[in-house]
């Protein structure tokens, strides 16, 4: 346990950006003899590839070497709530602070990006010759910070605040007069000239480090934990999958956190052209593969929400998870969960002794949505929506169980041992 949580601060702390959690995971895949399918105009039975869109999204299978029955994904967010820097965004305040413009990407708690080290991280497009190259970029030292104005002069603060994106978290960066700086230490940290920068997509993030805490050690805090978690445990499951009956899948997409409407999101072609591709590697039919469809299955992976100490009310009274309880099924009319992937899972569960919990939405406050219903709309597999229990969901700095993480990864790495069938009827068998 204590070897995962490690190399899980480790991933988070090293991962600031979507660009910089899928440029990790490329290298283990390099690393471990993964293909770039980009690179292969075949693909071949027994192989090992992976593909990338954006440099934010990217999907890794394995290839048995028979034609297979289906296939299993496991599906998780490589994107967080943060903020993005707006083009020409510094401001000259009295020229005595220069101050970044920024805008809130996905849904946040805004006060607890206040009065804590931030930086910046992201990537730049840079002229080289007649080739356009991409280089990523993040900032290693605390550099930027958010103050609160001083409860002396807010004292409704304490009683409810309305943060304005435009005034309230704009963060201070310099103290000086002059523009210009900013683009100065991305081109220094990039390697390159300033002059070849023609575009740049950055973003801030918290540069508070992970944390173990609890009376008996059994807490784990940390930033970008939705959805980096589950991107982490799917992954470290996938590396120790084998290819038999059913082609292992591991997708991490973008833009999970605005609606998934992308090129790299979960709402895009990028899963379901790289199945059929797959399929037609083998000599298949779209027929075959509309059959295969129907052996496969999908874990929509993202946490949900725990039971909060200070908020019991807000909780639905029949499906309150708790941290280090087990893996969570997560229910209601925005997940993927229905009653065929449920039993699924569960007797996934059952036989391999992982524990399992339940989360619903109290039934007045509808909740947020995940990656699996929208995947569902490309990809019509059998899906079911979990996750980790998770408090301070959507903070800059989030708190899970230590214990989850390895139920999460067990969960995911029985998953991918499954023979999955579907009969008819509704009979499935799942071996």
């Amino acid at each position: 346990m204590k070897q995962y949580i490690q190399k899980l601060s480790d991933f988070l702390s090293s991962s600031p950006t979507a660009f910089h959690a899928v440029a990790n995971i490329k290298a283990e895949l390099d690393k471990n003899g993964f293909i770039d399918a980009a690179t292969s105009k075949e693909l071949a039975p027994g192989g090992k590839y992976y593909l990338i869109k954006n440099q934010s999204s990217l999907i890794a299978f394995i290839m048995p070497q028979s034609t297979p029955l289906g296939f299993l994904i496991a599906a998780s967010h490589s994107d967080s709530p943060t903020f993005q820097i707006n083009n020409n965004g510094e401001i000259v305040i009295d020229e005595k602070y220069v101050k970044l413009s920024v805008t809130p990407y996905g849904g946040m708690l805004y006060s607890t990006w206040l009065d804590r080290p931030l930086s910046i991280a992201g990537k730049v497009l840079i002229s080289d010759g007649d080739k356009i190259k991409t280089v990523l970029v993040n900032i290693e030292r605390d550099l930027i910070m958010i103050p609160n104005l001083a409860i002396h002069m807010n004292r409704n603060a304490n009683s409810g605040y309305e943060y304005k994106a435009n005034k309230d978290l704009q963060p201070l960066f310099s103290n000086g007069s002059s523009k210009g700086k900013l683009l100065d230490i991305v081109a220094e940290n990039a390697k390159v000239s300033k002059e070849s920068i023609l575009s740049a997509e950055l973003y801030l993030y918290n540069r508070m480090p992970s944390s173990i805490w609890g009376a008996n050690e059994e807490f784990f805090s940390a930033t970008r934990i939705d959805d980096l978690l589950c991107a982490f445990t799917s992954f470290e499951a996938f590396m120790q999958a084998e290819a038999n009956t059913h082609i292992p899948v591991f997708m991490l997409s973008d833009n999970e956190e605005v609606g998934s409407d992308t090129k790299q999101g979960a709402g895009s072609e990028f899963l379901p052209d790289i199945m059929k591709r797959i399929y037609l590697a083998y000599g298949c039919s779209h027929t075959d593969y509309t059959v295969a469809l129907e052996n496969s299955m999908m874990l929509s992976c993202d946490n949900a929400h725990a039971a909060h100490p200070n908020y019991m009310e807000f909780t639905n009274s029949c499906n309150k998870p708790y941290l280090n309880g087990g893996v969570v099924i997560k229910y209601g009319v925005r997940y993927a969960t229905d009653s065929v992937s449920e039993a699924l899972f569960r007797k996934l569960c059952e036989k391999h002794g992982i524990p399992v919990q339940t989360y619903a939405n109290r039934e007045d406050l509808p909740g947020g949505s995940t990656l699996g219903n929208i995947s569902n709309t490309k990809v019509g597999v059998n899906t079911i929506d979990i996750g980790a229990a998770q408090l301070a969901m959507h903070s800059s700095y989030e708190t899970i169980g230590v214990f989850d993480v390895e139920h999460l990864i067990n969960a995911v790495k029985a998953f991918y041992t499954i023979n999955l069938r579907h009969n008819g009827n509704g009979e499935y068998i799942i071996e």
